[in-house]
């Protein structure tokens, strides 16, 4: 291990949306940051999980993309010289006086006077279908993401699931695939009413196959490849879905790693906050979107975008304890340059 120890004002826990944000709104308060994230790139689930995926709830944006919200967020915070450490969990926070001292699993430690958790959900993975010979097909023709839309055209898609992945990724998918057919075991989805309602036009229309209601039941192919998806009701009778791509999409399972062994009040897997300044039971540790929660919480992440501006301002008195806030607005204020 190096003996090097990396002095900054705030360490911010997850470069996501949220996280990015965070450095800009602790940035125009004069506090340096260091970032840290597991993933190797900026951008936490937009990036790894749906970057081709359009967000339409950002306010001056009727629809932007997921890897051009990151992209801008990284272009925001650009200016305040934020330190990146991608590609490294951090394992241990100790406390260190009033600072806090973090070390990752490569050896990195961070000595910051305030700590901002932005993980998002935690260490993600999907939740897979239990189905027999599964895994044979997984990263061939089963697929838990979408990266690219353009990876599925002309194909014949089934999507499973009747949360919001499913019902945004049948929309998106549409006129890109051949045919998309979504399963689920109910008729009705558990998906924002306007996605729910566009997509049973198009089910009306003929542009989607609702196969409904329906559970997964096996898979037909060869070598990794799939030639159908086997579905059934309750009282299993089969239909038989001529298929090239399955995309099964129940969920993420959340895993909180080490966060979970620092003392932090947590509730149900997610940090309780406080929620006008979303500080944590630790003082000088702050938690921001998803991972924080607190009652009437909104897991959006313009919710999120306000948490860090709440959180980076009641940490600007212990990085420059004494110094009278004189907040200014973004437009007298201005960015310095990049």
């Amino acid at each position: 291990m190096s003996g090097q120890i990396h002095q900054t004002d705030v360490a911010v826990i997850g470069a996501g949306p949220v996280g990015l944000f965070a450095v800009f709104e602790c940035g125009m308060l004069k506090m340096q940051c260091h970032v840290i994230d597991a993933l190797e790139s900026t951008g936490g689930q937009c990036a790894a999980l749906y970057p081709e995926k359009p967000i339409y709830d950002i306010p001056g944006y009727p629809a932007i993309d997921a890897a051009d919200l990151v992209q801008k967020l990284e272009a925001q915070a650009a200016p305040f010289k934020p330190v990146y450490h991608l590609g490294e969990q951090v394992e241990k926070l100790t406390a260190n006086g009033e600072r806090w001292l973090l070390e990752t699993n490569k050896g990195t430690r961070i000595d910051a006077r305030a700590v901002i958790v932005a993980a998002g959900v935690g260490a993600f993975g999907p939740n897979r279908p239990p189905m027999e010979g599964l895994e044979q097909y997984e990263g061939k023709s089963v697929f838990y993401l979408v990266k690219r839309k353009e990876d599925f055209r002309g194909k014949r898609v089934v999507i499973a699931g009747g949360g919001d992945s499913a019902v945004d990724w049948a929309l998106a998918l549409h006129g890109v695939a051949a045919s998309i057919q979504v399963v689920h075991r109910r008729p009705k989805f558990r998906a924002a009413p306007e996605s729910a309602a566009r997509l049973e036009q198009l089910s009306k229309s003929g542009g989607i196959d609702l196969v409904t209601p329906y559970q997964l039941h096996s898979l037909e192919g060869q070598d990794g490849q799939l030639t159908a998806v086997n579905v059934a009701t309750l009282e299993g009778e089969v239909r038989r879905l001529e298929a090239d791509v399955l995309l099964p999409f129940f969920g993420l399972a959340m895993n909180l790693g080490p966060i979970a062994q620092w003392g932090l009040n947590l509730d149900r897997n997610h940090i309780a906050v406080t929620p006008m300044d979303c500080a944590t039971s630790t003082p000088g540790i702050f938690a921001v979107g998803d991972i924080a929660t607190y009652p009437g919480k909104l897991k959006l992440i313009l919710c999120g975008f306000s948490e860090a501006a709440m959180a980076a301002h009641a940490i600007h008195p212990l990085v420059h304890p004494g110094e009278v806030l004189h907040f200014e607005y973004s437009t007298t204020q201005g960015v310095p340059a990049a």
